[in-house]
């Protein structure tokens, strides 16, 4: 564990070390996009964070390989050198997409080289173990067929969902922290080297992740952009095919007892199977929605838009932090919940628990769109948001006493919505200025 957490904060301290550099690069370098409509921040910033967190990717690996422990991963499997020239190619073609605009299908050509890169080096699913039936091995090509769609499907959705400050950096963290968990878990407990890689490749991205945080909390200094948001989604994908179809049910000696027993015994062999799809849960329900909702307009799936889950959370009168807090939340709910299951797969009440703080989660978004309202008895013991507003009184007072004033107020012209919403949640207005300090 210790190797792990040094080669964790290894890759974090290059990464930060890093981003600040890269920013100034950037600048330098014209890598500052106009604002655009589904923005929500107001003055241009810098992209090619991406940068940073592929020279930390490439410290952690050349840390974790003079260790002694750790040594043994690269040594036994070639699959961190798959990831190596799988991240760098996909990188490469980030940084590019973040200074000239590459179009869409290009990227998605590229994404899927990558997975080819990777797979063609022994980075690939060989088999699956799917309910009531066993395992089933899997051909060559329906091995490759189903490495590249995981990959494709998640550099997407991690990318779809960097749309505000912070997002995708802490919810891919998060997700990673619930990966390693479980990786270690199987490393440690089970004694099976196969997940050896998936466990480095996690704390690795977790480290790439935390480095760059503190340079793109709200209000950001410089984003990712998709050499950042492609490169961990790959990270993220590698982790779970590492470690995906490489459990064997045979040495975790889950057979034992009865049927059913053996049944609830099998959860940790399908979690592998379940991780991928929880720890991007939330970006993939985003990516599904947008398609289907840009597809019924009529209009490209890869036209951008103002609809994903972290706009409407801003529509709704949440604050930009809040609402990254809140997409914070629903990720480590679902990531650690299927992690806590995966431990003690027996315990139904888990799954039950997780329904339940589901439906208060969904409550507390609802929450922005009512406005409690104290009794006048008790309004002067509350503060002023939760009082009656009294705008009738106040007008007519106003009106005897500076008639002026009123007409003044009427002659004014609305504001424009989306400008300034609640607690300046909204900002996607003219700007006021356009300078960016160094």
């Amino acid at each position: 564990m210790r190797e792990y957490l040094l080669t964790l904060c290894i890759t974090a301290a290059v990464t930060y070390l890093l981003t600040g550099p890269v920013r100034k690069f950037a600048i330098v370098a014209g890598a500052m996009p106009e604002i655009r409509a589904r923005d929500v921040h107001r003055e241009p910033t810098p992209r090619l964070g991406g940068i940073a967190m592929f020279f930390g990717l490439c410290a952690g690996l050349l840390v974790a390989d003079h260790l002694n422990n750790l040594n043994e991963v690269f040594e036994k499997s070639n699959e961190p050198r798959a990831l190596l020239s799988g991240a760098a190619l996909i990188w490469l073609i980030g940084v590019l997409d973040d200074k000239f605009e590459i179009d869409a299908l290009i990227k998605l050509g590229a994404q899927m080289i990558a997975a080819g890169v990777m797979v063609m080096q022994g980075l690939t699913i060989l088999w699956l173990p799917i309910p009531t039936v066993g395992t089933v091995a899997l051909t060559q090509w329906q091995g490759t067929l189903l490495t590249v769609a995981l990959v494709v499907i998640t550099i997407n959705a991690v990318n779809f969902v960097d749309g505000l400050d912070g997002l995708a950096a802490g919810m891919v963290c998060i997700a990673a922290a619930a990966f390693f968990m479980y990786a270690y878990r199987i490393w440690y407990s089970y004694g099976i080297e196969a997940a050896a890689p998936a466990t480095l490749f996690a704390a690795i991205l977790m480290g790439m992740c935390l480095g760059f945080l503190p340079h793109n909390m709200h209000p950001a200094r410089i984003f990712m952009g998709d050499s950042g948001s492609m490169l961990i989604g790959l990270v993220l994908a590698a982790g779970a095919i590492s470690v995906t179809g490489q459990v064997d049910p045979d040495v975790m000696k889950l057979f034992s007892g009865s049927e059913r027993n053996a049944v609830h015994q099998m959860v940790p062999v399908y979690i592998p199977l379940l991780m991928p799809l929880t720890i991007i849960a939330i970006p993939a329900a985003d990516l599904i929605l947008a398609i289907v909702r840009r597809t019924w307009r009529g209009k490209s799936p890869f036209a951008a838009d103002r609809g994903h889950l972290h706009h409407r959370l801003l529509e709704i009168g949440h604050s930009h932090s809040r609402a990254v807090l809140i997409m914070y939340f629903w990720s480590a709910l679902i990531g650690f919940g299927a992690l806590a299951y995966s431990v003690n797969s027996a315990s139904m009440w888990i799954v039950l628990g997780v329904v339940f703080l589901s439906a208060i989660g969904l409550a507390l978004l609802l929450l922005p769109r009512f406005t409690p309202r104290a009794p006048r008895w008790a309004e002067s013991f509350v503060p002023p948001r939760y009082r009656r507003p009294r705008a009738a009184e106040t007008v007519a007072a106003t009106a005897q006493e500076q008639p002026e004033t009123v007409a003044a107020v009427a002659d004014e012209e609305p504001v424009p919505v989306g400008v300034t919403g609640v607690n300046g949640a909204t900002a996607i207005g003219g700007r006021h200025s356009s300078k960016v300090r160094i």
